[in-house]
C-alpha cells in the first residue's frame, strides 16, 4: 500500500464514522450519507495521490461526497423529487472547504446518537443502529454483543432506519428540558461501544482503542451538555477501566488478568479524572448504575496491591447494583467478588445457580469463572470441561489463548484430574 494509500486507511479508521455523520446532517440520508462517505474516500486515494493531501482531511471528504452526491442525484431522473428537496437544503446548508466549523462537526456526531437513540425506536434497535452507523461496527460484531445472529441485527436495523424516515425524526440533540429522558438509552450505547473497544469482539487485537477513545470523547461531550450525575458516572467507568489498558496484555498480546497486572502501567491521570467524576456524581445524591460501577472500579484502581482490594466493600456496592437492576451479569461478578473473599467454594455456589437459571448458559466468562473454582478446589476433570465449554463460546484470539493455557496447565498435571 502507498504512503498516501496508508494515510487514507489511517483517516477511514479514525474519522470515518464523523465525516459520514456531518453526511448525514447535510443530506439528510442515511443511505446517501453511506454511499457518499465510500465514494469520497475512494476518491482520496486517487486525489490525493495527484495533489498531496490536503490540510482538512476530513472537511474534503465532506465536501467531495456531498457534492459527488448531489451531481449524482441530478444524473437520475427517477429521484428528481428527492433532488429537489436535497438542493433545497443545500441551498440554505451551503458549505465550503474552508467554512466546515468543528464544533458543529463535533455536535453531528451527538446528533447523530440522539436520533438513533430516539424513543420512537424499541431499544434494542436503538442500540443496534448506533453502534452501526455511528460506530461503524458490522452487523457480525454487533450481533456477538447481544449473543443473537447477524440477519437478526441486519433486520433491526432496517427497520430503525424505515421508522427515522417514515416517522421522519428530526436529526437534533434535544432541547435541555427533553434530555434526561432521553439520556439512559445513549449511555447504554456508549457503553456498549466502549466494552466492544475494551474487549474486542473480532480481529487478533484484545483491545480496539478506536472505540474506547470514542466512547470516552462521547462521554465527555455529553456531560458538558448534560450536568448529569450517571454521565459522570459513566464517564468514571470508562477512564477507570481504560487506565488499565497498557498492563492488560503482554507485548505478545497475552491476556493478563487483573490480579498479575503491573500496577505501575496503570495511567494515574485517568485515574484522577475517573475518581473526581465518581466523587461528583455521590455527592449529587442521585446514584445509578454506572456510577456504582464505577465506585467498584475506583476501589480497584486505588488497591497498590491486589491482596490489598476491599473485597467487602466491593461485595456491598454489588448488592446495591443487584437493587437496582436484575443482570445476571452482574451477579457474576458479584460471586467472583465473593470468592475472593470467601473461598472460591461459595463463589462456585453461585455460578452454579447461575448457569442453572439459564441466561448465562452461552456467556463465557461464567464457564470460565466455574472452571477457576473448580481448579482452585482441586477439581481438575470439572475444570478442564468448563474451560472447554467456556471456549466453545468465545471467539476472542486473546481470550482463547488464556483458556488453552489454562487448559494444557491442567492436562499437563495429571495429579490434578
Amino acid at each position: 500500500m502507498s504512503s498516501v494509500g496508508q494515510i487514507v486507511a489511517e483517516i477511514y479508521k479514525t474519522q470515518s464514522r464523523r465525516v459520514f455523520a456531518t453526511l448525514i446532517r447535510l443530506l439528510g440520508d442515511f443511505d446517501l450519507a453511506e454511499e457518499a462517505m465510500h465514494e469520497a474516500f475512494a476518491l482520496a486515494v486517487e486525489s490525493w495521490e495527484r495533489e498531496g493531501v490536503p490540510t482538512n482531511p476530513r472537511a474534503w471528504l465532506v465536501s467531495v461526497g456531498r457534492f459527488k452526491t448531489i451531481d449524482a442525484q441530478r444524473r437520475k431522473k427517477r429521484f428528481e423529487s428527492k433532488l429537489e428537496h436535497l438542493a433545497e437544503r443545500q441551498e440554505v446548508r451551503e458549505t465550503t472547504l474552508n467554512q466546515i466549523d468543528e464544533d458543529v462537526v463535533g455536535d453531528d456526531t451527538l446528533r447523530l446518537i440522539f436520533t438513533c437513540c430516539h424513543p420512537a425506536l424499541s431499544p434494542s434497535a436503538q442500540v443496534a443502529l448506533t453502534l452501526r452507523e455511528v460506530c461503524g461496527l458490522t452487523t457480525e460484531e454487533i450481533a456477538r454483543a447481544f449473543l443473537t445472529t447477524p440477519p437478526t441485527i441486519a433486520q433491526r436495523i432496517v427497520r430503525a432506519k424505515s421508522k427515522i424516515r417514515d416517522a421522519k425524526i428530526p436529526y437534533e440533540i434535544p432541547t435541555t428540558e427533553m434530555m434526561p429522558e432521553r439520556i439512559e438509552a445513549v449511555l447504554s450505547v456508549i457503553y456498549l461501544v466502549f466494552n466492544e473497544g475494551y474487549t474486542a469482539s473480532s480481529g487478533d487485537a484484545l483491545v480496539r482503542i478506536d472505540l474506547t477513545a470514542e466512547a470516552i470523547r462521547l462521554g465527555r461531550e455529553l456531560l458538558q451538555l448534560l450536568d448529569d450525575p450517571e454521565i459522570a458516572g459513566l464517564t468514571a467507568l470508562m477512564l477507570l477501566h481504560d487506565s488499565r489498558r497498557h498492563a492488560r496484555q503482554t507485548s505478545r498480546g497475552e491476556l493478563i488478568l487483573l490480579d498479575d497486572q503491573d500496577r505501575s502501567l496503570w495511567d494515574q491521570d485517568a485515574i484522577l479524572e475517573g475518581r473526581r467524576l465518581v466523587n461528583r456524581a455521590f455527592e449529587s445524591g442521585q446514584v445509578g448504575i454506572y456510577s456504582i460501577q464505577a465506585a467498584i472500579a475506583l476501589i480497584h484502581a486505588e488497591s497498590t496491591d491486589s491482596s490489598l482490594t476491599d473485597w467487602g466493600r466491593i461485595i456491598a456496592y454489588y448488592d446495591l447494583l443487584l437493587r437496582a437492576t436484575s443482570s445476571p451479569i452482574v451477579a457474576l461478578n458479584r460471586a467472583v467478588a465473593i470468592a475472593m473473599r470467601d473461598g472460591p467454594e461459595k463463589g462456585l455456589e453461585i455460578v452454579l445457580q447461575l448457569l442453572n437459571q439459564g441466561e448465562l448458559e452461552t456467556y463465557y466468562l461464567a464457564h470460565a469463572a466455574k472452571a477457576d473454582f473448580l481448579r482452585r478446589l482441586n477439581q481438575g476433570q470439572a475444570a478442564v470441561e468448563s474451560y472447554q465449554t467456556a471456549l466453545s463460546f468465545t471467539t476472542q484470539p486473546a481470550e482463547r489463548r488464556f483458556l488453552e493455557k489454562r487448559l494444557q496447565q491442567l492436562t499437563s498435571e495429571p495429579h490434578r484430574l
